[in-house]
C-alpha cells in the first residue's frame, strides 16, 4: 500500500502539552476506526511548528478525508517513493 508524507504547519505545535498531543492522537484514532483498515497511521513527528505524518493509504482522498473528518489541517501531501535507511548501505 503506498504510504504518505503529510505536513501540517501547526503554530507551536513543538510547546503541545503530552495531554494535548494524548488529545490529538485519540481522535486521529477515531477517525481510522470509522474508516476502516484502509487508512493508517505510522507515526508522526512533532516540530516547532510543524507536524510531518507517515500514513498508508490506497490514495491520497483517504488521507484528505481522514484529514478532514479530525479536523486536521494538510499544508503537503506527498507519496513516499523509497525509504533508505542505514541497512540500504549495506
Amino acid at each position: 500500500m503506498p504510504r504518505y508524507l503529510i505536513e501540517r504547519d501547526i503554530e507551536g505545535a513543538g510547546l503541545m502539552t503530552p495531554a494535548e498531543l494524548k488529545a490529538v492522537a485519540q481522535t486521529s484514532c477515531r477517525v481510522l476506526e470509522d474508516l476502516g483498515p484502509r487508512v493508517q497511521w505510522e507515526h508522526s513527528y512533532v516540530t516547532d511548528d510543524r507536524v510531518y505524518c507517515v500514513y498508508r493509504a490506497p490514495n491520497e482522498d483517504l488521507v484528505l478525508e481522514h484529514a478532514r473528518r479530525g479536523g486536521f489541517p494538510v499544508d503537503r501531501i506527498s507519496l513516499v517513493a523509497q525509504v533508505i535507511d542505514p541497512l540500504t548501505a549495506e
